[in-house]
């Protein structure tokens, strides 16, 4: 059964998950937007999944915030499951086609390399812990 303390539903783990989203969200959107700003004729495709990242991070961030709302942990388990195929896609992609695919053109080039291989092992943990911690009415019987 998950904690609760003055009906927030997040509380130590969640707080620093949420905390790691939001400045994977930060990171993302100030990455991409110097990225299409200053140089998008260099790599626009992946210059573009940079932003789209970006926009999963926040989404992420907003849906683990609400997701003591059924709504919301579903959104959160799409937008973190969304997180890890980008990571495997994107990081297979930028390791077997590297001119295309440049290693430090998106957040999940090279599995998330750039930054400390945070982006493969959040949406991981991300995924227990919404798991986890599924609002009351979202809960299967036993």
């Amino acid at each position: 059964m998950p904690d609760t303390v003055s009906g927030r539903r997040i509380t130590g783990v969640g707080t620093v998950l949420t905390f790691v989203y939001a400045v994977m969200a930060l990171a993302a959107t100030g990455r991409s937007f110097v990225q299409i700003v200053g140089r998008f004729d260099e790599a626009p495709v992946p210059y573009l999944l940079s932003a789209l990242a970006a926009v999963v991070y926040i989404l992420a961030t907003v849906a683990l915030l609400l997701s003591r709302s059924g709504t919301w942990h579903r959104i959160a388990q799409i937008a973190v499951a969304f997180e890890l195929v980008g990571v495997l896609v994107i990081g297979t992609l930028s390791w077997a086609m590297p001119d295309v695919f440049h290693a430090d053109a998106t957040v999940w080039s090279l599995y998330g390399a750039g930054y400390v291989w945070i982006p493969l092992v959040l949406p991981v943990l991300g995924m227990w812990y919404l798991r986890a911690h599924r609002p009351p009415h979202t809960e299967r019987a036993a």
